[in-house]
């Protein structure tokens, strides 16, 4: 059953006192805020400073008070750091949020029968398959609310301040908008560094260097390497990609053909499944990302693969065992190519059957603004906004190797690629033909040329080629 929660009075902040502190202390730097020079400042205590960053936008931020709005989203960094937020949203606004938070697989399951029946909740909610929404109209265009004066101040949102490939994401094939980027993160390499120096090793510089490094450092007790392996088009597909990519492969090609049959795509394939055959743990075709994190956090694995945003529970010392001892690294490219990682800017939008469409887009506004965004950073999430990356409290509570490390694979990533599988409208059907691909080579039910070829007469059909 979903729950619905509702933030009490006061504002509540997960990050910690010191994070917090040197967020706004960097915003104060800024001449945003004046904090009291030589007295504590909690988060209650300062939020009349804080809503004072928000002053300066010729935005009517009450012309909606007393209404209620629903965010619908999963269990993620980014619904981690921004819900301890929303009170000072509601201060600002007088708007009211609930919360419906749902793990990533319940969360895929349930939108689209819940959208597809009209609800009209969530009132804003993360995008878990842009083609498909847009295609089914689930999504509100945002254009209108950008065109509204007392809606958007575009100089004091700067969207300059946004990554490229961020602002990219938000653009579909007609013209329109239909979300606003608020996470960015890239496939990225993490690696236990005291495993590594144990036996003199250091990172790979080429796929076959991975491949002969996770079984250097397999052992009775310790898994070589974890990456996601569980048939289902939201778990194994997003890390084989990299591997795919980097090949010289695709889901489906930038003309909209399925690409799973070109040799490339299945020698990225073929090596993806052999790394987790011969150097992965046992019941590693169930996992999803979040046993492969809980497996490296709890030393049991040494090399991980998957989403730059790990960086946050991987050093953060109440869970984590490897917290200071992890390695974060570029994807190795095969002999002659170069890396293309697999990337991904989460988004939110708003339910085109909402009845409180103006007050979801200020949600949304606000929730992706300069200044919400680098307090978001100091709880370690990696926004879309270059300003809130290069602030001191991100990239101590980050990790500046990490940050470091992700920027690199961010920029070596080809969002083509991506877009041309994920935002298509017959994601889901290509993404878990890709899935079931994965498990079978991953179980040695089938070669990487038999499940890639099987899964392709899946997805031409689903392409209508």
């Amino acid at each position: 059953m979903n729950k619905m929660k509702m933030p009490t009075g006061g504002l509540h902040l997960t990050v910690d006192r010191r994070s917090f502190l040197r967020a706004t202390s960097i915003l104060a730097a800024g001449g945003a805020i004046a904090l009291r020079s030589g007295l504590p400042v909690h988060a209650q205590e300062n939020s009349a400073e804080l809503l004072k960053l928000y002053a300066d936008a010729k935005v009517d931020w009450q012309k909606h008070k007393g209404q209620t709005i629903v965010l619908g989203g999963l269990e993620h960094p980014w619904m981690n750091a921004v819900v301890p937020l929303i009170p000072l949203f509601t201060q600002l606004t007088g708007i009211e949020v609930k919360v419906d938070k749902q793990s990533e697989t319940e969360f895929s399951a349930s939108m689209p029968v819940k959208l597809g029946g009209g609800s009209a909740t969530p009132d804003v909610f993360m995008i878990w398959a842009l083609g498909q929404a847009i295609s089914a109209k689930w999504l509100q265009p945002l254009d209108a609310f950008r065109n509204d004066a007392s809606l958007f101040d575009a100089a004091w949102y700067d969207e300059p301040d946004i990554f490229s490939s961020a602002r990219s994401f938000e653009k579909w094939s007609d013209g329109a908008s239909y979300g606003l980027a608020i996470t960015a993160e890239a496939q990225t390499l993490f690696m236990n560094k005291s495993m590594l120096d144990a036996k003199g090793l250091s990172a790979p510089a080429s796929m076959d260097d991975l491949l002969k490094l996770a079984g250097a450092l397999k052992s009775e007790e310790v898994a070589g390497i974890a990456m996601r392996a569980k048939p289902t088009g939201d778990a194994a597909p997003w890390t084989l990609a990299g591997f795919v990519f980097s090949y010289g492969g695709a889901y489906v090609t930038k003309d909209g053909k399925s690409g799973l049959a070109m040799p490339e795509s299945i020698a990225g394939l073929d090596m993806y499944g052999k790394l987790l055959r011969e150097a992965g743990p046992v019941g590693i075709a169930s996992y999803h990302w979040m046993e492969c994190l809980n497996d490296f956090m709890q030393g049991a694995v040494a090399i991980g693969c998957d989403s730059s945003n790990f960086a946050t529970d991987i050093e953060d010392k109440s869970k984590s065992t490897v917290a200071g001892n992890t390695l974060f690294g570029v994807l190795p490219a095969p002999e002659g190519k170069p890396a293309k990682p697999n990337m991904w800017h989460w988004m939110a939008g708003i339910n085109a059957k909402s009845a409180n469409k103006d007050a979801a887009w200020l949600f949304l506004m606000w929730a992706t603004s300069k200044p919400t965004s680098t307090l978001a950073a100091a709880a370690g999430l990696a926004t879309p906004r270059g300003s809130a990356w290069q602030t001191s409290a991100f990239r101590d509570r980050f990790g500046a190797q990490a940050a470091d490390a992700a920027l690199k694979n961010l920029q070596a990533a080809d969002g083509d690629l991506f877009k041309a599988a994920w935002f298509h409208p017959k994601a889901p059907e290509i993404l878990d033909a890709v899935g079931i691909a994965v498990n079978e080579v991953v179980t040695g039910s089938k070669d990487a040329a038999r499940a890639f070829g099987d899964a392709d007469g899946k997805v031409r059909q689903a392409l209508e080629m």
